[in-house]
């Protein structure tokens, strides 16, 4: 009896909680004010949209991380692979100087956007659930997320979603 409790008891959780990952962005995340190099402010729908009918691959980063300094030589992989895609960087830099700095002496070819509340606050985040750098995300031509979550650049699941 003990043990048919216990996996009732499992398996309402694993009901209750959301395995599913989402394929659109939720409207908050969208209304999310980046800033790019020029210190220019946009909403991060604008930024998606304006790159519509293209892939993108979304680099979540930021200059102080070393595990996403380390996966720029993967990034430019796949740029050499897919120079069609679109390769937009989110810096979580709370200091938009060293994320400047970052983007210049690290070479990061692409679309640059500084999320200044960091990698604890903001809609964006919370809606990507954000607890570790680099992440990886990718968007389809028609602003679908095809990849939700992915931390490695050289993970398959990127080259795939890249690919179809």
């Amino acid at each position: 009896m003990f043990k048919k409790i216990i996996v009732l008891v499992f398996v309402s959780f694993l009901a209750s909680c959301s395995l599913e990952t989402p394929n659109e962005f939720s409207e908050k995340a969208l209304q999310e004010k980046v800033y790019d190099l020029n210190d220019e402010v946009s909403t991060f729908k604008g930024v998606i949209d304006q790159h519509k009918g293209k892939k993108i691959l979304i680099d979540v980063w930021a200059s102080w991380c070393r595990d996403c300094l380390v996966g720029m030589p993967k990034v430019k992989e796949l740029q050499k692979k897919f120079p069609e895609v679109v390769y937009l960087f989110l810096s979580v830099d709370e200091k938009k100087d060293s994320w400047k700095r970052g983007v210049k002496r690290y070479d990061v070819i692409g679309e640059h956007y500084n999320l200044p509340q960091g990698m604890k606050k903001g809609d964006l985040v919370d809606f990507l659930n954000l607890s570790w750098i680099p992440r990886y995300v990718v968007v389809d031509e028609n602003g679908k997320i095809t990849l939700f979550n992915a931390t490695d650049a050289s993970d398959e699941n990127i080259i795939k979603a890249l690919k179809e």
